[in-house]
């Protein structure tokens, strides 16, 4: 069994061909999607963040809009770049979208990626400390953010309140309980996985990963998974780790489906998303459900997350993305064990 969701770009364009013209289009879009997914019996419903593009942003806003139109379908992000955050407001924002959708959310949060701004980081008032990379920056931001949502007191109470306080030093509120819990970090590469582990976070391992041995793609991944997990233990974690990877899968149903993604085979690509990184790109699978049902049954990565997202194109739409959900559901999830 896995819990199946959805991963939202969440991109938006004026041209002619897109389902959503404005911000405001992909903003209500992505909370229908995620009523309509509920419905459909889908487990997850995750959003990218991105910053100076045409795609979703401040994710609170929309994690806690869905938060209150669903009840049941864990809400969350892949990923938010702590970069960008000051740890204990985003501490703050977390915890009042989580009460309000009764303890669904599920952050993934990362160090970020290469982005559309030069250092974009530095125009929300952000910068490294003396000897740091922007990398250390964000890890920084997550480890105090880590500390915040623990709820434990830190600050020192004023001897002439506004308000009468409780007994000792002053916590972060509104409070959530166990949402420290369900933090996961977005890792590309083997050392992050690692880190992610002895903090205890969650993992979150997308379609692209450092390429650190040339294997394939699901292979490279899957063994990062294993060290991840193995790391946890040694770390003397007491919960078990969750575990999600994202990938790109179309069961082609019909004329459109073909259309849109019968274009061939995909492959695993290699290219550099910095000067130092050569990164591997995962392959996409677009095939006729039992054909479907023979790929994802090979890949590696897949069988060993607990978790699997699947990209959605979501300029196309609500209804056709709820068409492709179903049709892995319906005609590739069972056959392969995960329903």
């Amino acid at each position: 069994m896995k819990k199946i969701g959805f991963l939202s770009f969440g991109h938006w364009s004026p041209a002619p061909q897109s389902g959503t013209r404005s911000a405001r289009d992909v903003l209500l879009q992505s909370i229908d999607l995620a009523v309509a997914a509920e419905e459909l019996g889908v487990d997850g419903a995750y959003y990218r963040v991105h910053h100076f593009t045409r795609q979703l942003a401040s994710p609170f806003p929309l994690l806690a809009a869905i938060g209150a139109k669903t009840s049941r379908i864990e809400i969350g992000t892949g990923v938010i770049d702590m970069r960008y955050e000051n740890p204990l407001y985003m501490a703050e924002d977390a915890g009042a979208a989580d009460l309000i959708s009764g303890g669904r959310l599920q952050l993934g949060i990362s160090r970020g990626s290469p982005e559309q701004a030069i250092d974009g980081w530095r125009h929300f008032g952000y910068a490294p400390a003396e000897g740091e990379s922007d990398a250390d920056m964000g890890r920084r931001h997550a480890e105090v953010f880590l500390r915040a949502l623990k709820g434990e007191g830190f600050a020192e109470p004023s001897p002439r309140p506004m308000f009468p306080n409780p007994p000792g030093l002053l916590r972060l509120e509104p409070h959530s309980e166990g949402l420290r819990d369900r933090i996961w970090w977005g890792s590309a590469s083997n050392a992050t996985a690692v880190w992610a582990a002895k903090q205890g976070m969650n993992l979150q391992s997308s379609t692209l990963k450092e390429d650190e041995t040339g294997e394939p793609f699901h292979v490279q991944q899957a063994k990062q998974i294993r060290l991840y997990r193995e790391t946890w233990a040694a770390a003397g974690q007491t919960r078990t780790p969750r575990v999600s990877v994202s990938r790109s899968i179309f069961a082609l149903m019909n004329d459109r489906d073909r259309a849109y993604f019968g274009q061939g085979d995909s492959r695993d690509q290699i290219g550099y998303i910095s000067d130092e990184m050569r990164a591997i790109f995962g392959r996409s699978y677009a095939a006729e459900p039992d054909k479907l049902v023979e790929q994802l049954r090979a890949d590696e990565a897949i069988a060993e997350a607990d978790t699997l997202l699947l990209t959605v194109p979501n300029q196309l739409g609500v209804a056709y993305n709820v068409h492709v959900m179903e049709a892995i559901l319906k005609h590739v999830a069972p056959a392969l064990g995960w329903r």
